[in-house]
């Protein structure tokens, strides 16, 4: 349950490989390198129950930093490698992060926390770098100099990642540090081996970036295992493919998006790889439109299963592809914890009834430096009840559906409209890349639909294009659903987990509102 207890059968085999560069990091050289960086780690007066922030991107040193910090006790905060220095120096500073390890391959956001350190980041005692990154402390050569056996006082630490912000700052889900020895079985490691068949025959392909919470878990479970991480440097539809057949994965975490670029590859190249190989694909982070699910399933059979659950850990459901193509659109029954479906009030509800998910039993979690927001997570009456904010119904075989997160809910004329349904009905028009759905203000309902699509081909877009989805709308959803205006961008601000940005965009609307 840890890589170093692989080194006697599988010192020389990869640990990882970067799919566009095949750069190799065996089990070998991944403990050596973790305990030069976690003697380095305590040279800096780092204790467990610390923090240290990374900013790097997928690349073989980020399991180093990683693996370094688990064994000396830490809090492990990942950055995302997309922000500003501004947006990367206030998770830092929430964080409380003491040292701080930075790739130059990041860019302006890496070379800006160091060169305004004192400015942006005053309370971090120390910064190494990566790539040759100017002005930092060489991480590669100052671990060079540290021993490679164990530290002395090894106890085993743990991420604090940091929430995507779609809905307003990024806080940092805080969970408690795990006791015992660092190689002592977490609870996700034997439920992912059990499911999935994980051992040291996986070969795992990771097609999302590492700071993201999903990769990082299932690559790092991987490890333990003994298994072999396969990591895109950015993920590409047809690159997966390639992947997949050059590798030989056997096994894969995935998000919707992925799903939908995959599908809109021509016939031609999606048959043009050998997939033969894949065993189990597994996917969350977004609710998976049911048509695309379906021909997912098609295409490369019954092996994509799906889970919902935060980061948070209070609670999660799971579902097989037998079972979703009995129950299609549902993200399965409980797995962690107990679901209760509640009103506005509090007040839970009967079978079938949409309302707020609340999760008992699972994870007791905090938002870090944000006592509002963890009281907000929590139920007012009922002790150890939380809840992400998400909305939904159960079943009555105890199967729960995403209707859409509440915070996005629109109202118009008194009635409840869940843009993610909208959303889920334009992605699979032909010539729509990606959509986002939302309500503005109308002085006679309180809100309308507006939608904003990023078209396959830019020069669609205008007034033809509108008409025809406004068309393609009508004959799929009821009337009051359908978008009152479309509006069209090139991009929309999409992280690359998969996550819609869509707080941004209703912002600017609203401002100019």
């Amino acid at each position: 349950m840890h890589p170093r207890n692989h080194l006697d059968r599988h010192r020389d085999d990869p640990a990882v490989v970067i799919a566009g560069s095949n750069e190799t990091l065996t089990y070998g050289e991944l403990e050596t390198r973790a305990n030069r960086g976690a003697h380095l780690l305590r040279s800096c007066g780092l204790k467990r129950g610390d923090v240290i922030a990374l900013m790097i991107e997928n690349r073989p040193e980020f399991f180093i930093v990683y693996w370094a910090a688990q064994r000396c006790g830490l809090f492990i905060t990942p950055i995302s490698t997309r922000l500003t220095p501004g947006e990367a120096a206030y998770i830092v500073n929430d964080s409380g992060a003491r040292v701080a390890i930075l790739s130059a391959g990041v860019g302006t956001a890496a070379s800006d926390l160091v060169a305004r350190r004192e400015e942006l980041v005053p309370g971090v005692h120390a910064i190494f770098g990566l790539s040759g990154l100017a002005g930092a402390d060489d991480w590669d050569e100052r671990c060079a100099a540290e021993p490679d056996t164990p530290i002395g006082d090894e106890s085993p630490g743990f991420h604090m990642v940091y929430s995507s912000g779609t809905t307003g700052k990024p806080k940092g889900v805080r969970i408690a540090l795990p006791e015992g020895a660092v190689d002592a079985e977490p609870p996700f490691a034997p439920v992912v081996a059990k499911t999935y068949g994980v051992d040291q025959d996986t070969v795992y392909l990771s097609p999302a970036p590492l700071y993201h919470t999903a990769p990082l878990m299932y690559s790092t479970t991987v490890q333990r295992m003994g298994g072999t991480v396969i990591v895109m440097e950015k993920f590409d539809a047809e690159g997966f493919l390639a992947a997949v057949e050059k590798f030989g994965v056997t096994f894969s975490q995935l998000v919707p998006t992925m799903f939908i670029r995959m599908l809109k590859l021509p016939e031609e190249v999606r048959a043009r790889y050998d997939l033969s190989s894949l065993r189990h694909i597994v996917h969350a982070a977004a609710p998976c439109p049911v048509p695309v699910k379906r021909q997912m399933l098609e295409w490369l059979g019954p092996i994509i299963y799906e889970y919902y659950g935060g980061s948070e850990g209070g609670g999660s459901t799971f579902i097989t592809p037998e079972e979703w193509l009995a129950h299609p659109g549902s993200v399965g029954r409980t797995r962690t914890g107990q679901i209760h479906i509640c009103d506005n009030e509090g007040n839970e509800l009967p079978t079938g009834e949409i309302g707020t998910i609340y999760f008992s039993g699972g994870n007791r979690f905090e938002y870090l430096n944000d006592p509002d927001k963890t009281k907000g997570a929590r139920h007012a009456d009922h002790e150890g009840w939380s809840t992400i904010g998400d909305i939904g119904r159960v079943d009555k075989d105890g199967y729960l559906y995403l209707t859409d997160r509440k915070s996005f809910m629109i109202i118009s004329g008194g009635v409840n409209i869940y843009p993610q349904e909208i959303e889920d009905t334009l992605t699979l028009h032909p010539k729509v890349a990606d959509v986002a759905v939302f309500g503005i203000p109308n002085e006679d309902f309180g809100e309308e639909v507006k939608a904003v699509v990023q078209p396959e081909h830019w020069p669609d877009a205008g007034h033809k294009l509108a008409e025809e989805l406004d068309a393609y709308c009508r004959e799929h959803l009821s009337a009051i659903k359908c978008p009152r205006s479309i509006d069209f961008r090139k991009s929309l601000p999409r992280h690359d987990t998969g996550k819609l940005y869509k707080q941004k965009l209703r912002d600017d609307y609203l401002a100019k509102a």
